[in-house]
This record gives C-alpha cells, sequence and structure tokens, in this order.
C-alpha cells in the first residue's frame, strides 16, 4: 500500500513550483533539528535525574543497612 503511494505520487503531476518544495522542506528539516535538540537536552536531563535518585537511594540503602547492621559489601 505504502509503496503503490509513493509511485501514484512519485508520477503526479507537479502541483507548485519546485522552489516551494525546497522551502517547505528546508523548514521541515529545520523544525525536526530542533525537535532533536530538545529531546537530546531532555534526554541529559532525564539521564542526570536518574543518577541523582539512584544515588540518593543508595545513601538510604546504607542508611537502612548501618542501622540494622547488615554486611554490604556484595
Amino acid at each position: 500500500m505504502v509503496i503503490k503511494k509513493f509511485v501514484d505520487w512519485f508520477f503526479s503531476p507537479t502541483q507548485k513550483p519546485v522552489v516551494e518544495d525546497y522551502i517547505d522542506l528546508y523548514t521541515r528539516l529545520m523544525e525536526l533539528e530542533n525537535r532533536v535538540e530538545l529531546l537530546e537536552r531532555e534526554n541529559v536531563e532525564t539521564t542526570n535525574e536518574l543518577y541523582r535518585m539512584e544515588n540518593s537511594l543508595d545513601a538510604r540503602i546504607d542508611i537502612i543497612a548501618e542501622h540494622y547492621k547488615i554486611n554490604t559489601n556484595v
């Protein structure tokens, strides 16, 4: 189905000047680049937060282990 749609599109007559297609394509490319940058920043923030939570949990486990005198050298 997708291939047929592509072939139909490929062989259909051009309805807009080519320049407009390039402008639209460039605009879309810039939008996608901006979205990728945003996602990369969010990924870094999420990773940092996961490390912070891991460290916090490790500290709490150490406190509980010390309180109950559990050997944590595992």
